[in-house]
């Protein structure tokens, strides 16, 4: 008998993501389940629907997608589904909820290309969002040196509270929190730095022209914000690997390709075990490896 790969679609928003439906009929599922207003609540009669409905064997065949614009609500949810998996019984899981992942993945490989992780000291301005902590705890699991950036210092405190709750406390030295409002501390954070992410709300600048010129040893400065103004002025969002003096800087868009590459390889790869739980670390490993593939 022929399985086809099913992919379940959690969302806990009142409509289920176009955008995540789209990517993975693109991905080439062969049905996607799609539900809406999912909660931790609810999300255990759903998960057995997907457990309990083909053998051992072909579990391998259905996945689970954790979307939604709540992140934190679609990590409880994953959290429940979690606990609801008990021995081989189980299907492999992607949480990628609005993006935030994929996105946070995709803009660390771009520095990549430019910045050896290992020896890069960050800025990730918007350090209290999802995609910005996201970032820096990728960074930082990478070797990277970063400084978390906020309005206010007690918010960026805890953004990299919450960070160094989803990694080794071994890089604890390598995480500053930085207040935005305190321009002699940003400037010296920005004189230091050789990356620098914008990954804050949409339409917000973050950087303006006299500070992003202070940041001198940028080597490669990537603004996530797709919706005008620009996070850091003067980068456009279509902008990929454009070269200004000895900066090279990418926008939303420019990102926004490899992001895409990376969802898609990502639904595909749910489908090779039934024991997969793909967060940001194990979506880094698989853009990794697109990105070597590319270079052969």
């Amino acid at each position: 008998m022929d399985h086809p790969r099913i992919l379940i679609q959690f969302d806990s928003d009142p409509h289920a993501s176009v955008f995540d439906a789209v990517v993975a009929v693109d991905s080439n599922v062969d049905h996607l389940l799609q539900y809406s207003n999912v909660e931790p609540t609810n999300v255990q009669a759903l998960v057995h629907g997907a457990m309990f409905t083909r053998g051992i064997t072909h579990l391998h065949h259905t996945a689970i997608f954790v979307g939604g614009s709540n992140v934190a609500l679609g990590e409880a949810i994953a959290q429940e589904i979690r606990q609801t998996f008990f021995g081989p019984i189980r299907v492999s899981v992607m949480l990628d909820g609005n993006g935030a992942n994929t996105t946070a993945v995709a803009a660390v490989l771009c520095a990549a290309r430019h910045v050896e992780l290992s020896n890069m000291q960050a800025v990730v301005l918007g350090g209290t969002g999802p995609v910005g902590q996201r970032v820096a705890r990728l960074l930082l699991a990478q070797g990277a040196g970063v400084d978390l950036v906020s309005r206010q210092l007690d918010r960026a405190e805890q953004a990299c509270q919450d960070v160094l709750r989803k990694i080794d406390a071994a890089h604890a030295p390598r995480l500053k929190p930085i207040a935005s409002i305190d321009g002699e501390a940003l400037a010296s954070s920005l004189g230091q730095c050789t990356a620098i992410f914008s990954c804050g709300a949409a339409g917000v600048t973050l950087l303006d022209e006299e500070q992003l010129a202070a940041a001198s040893n940028a080597r490669v400065a990537i603004d996530l914000n797709a919706v005008p103004p620009a996070g850091i002025v003067g980068i456009a969002a279509t902008d990929k690997a454009v070269q200004r003096g000895e900066r090279v800087d990418y926008g939303a868009i420019g990102v926004g390709g490899l992001k895409m590459k990376i969802h898609r390889e990502s639904i595909a790869t749910l489908f090779s075990r039934n024991d997969m739980f793909l967060d940001a670390e194990e979506i880094l490993t698989i853009g990794q490896e697109l990105e070597a593939a590319s270079m052969v």
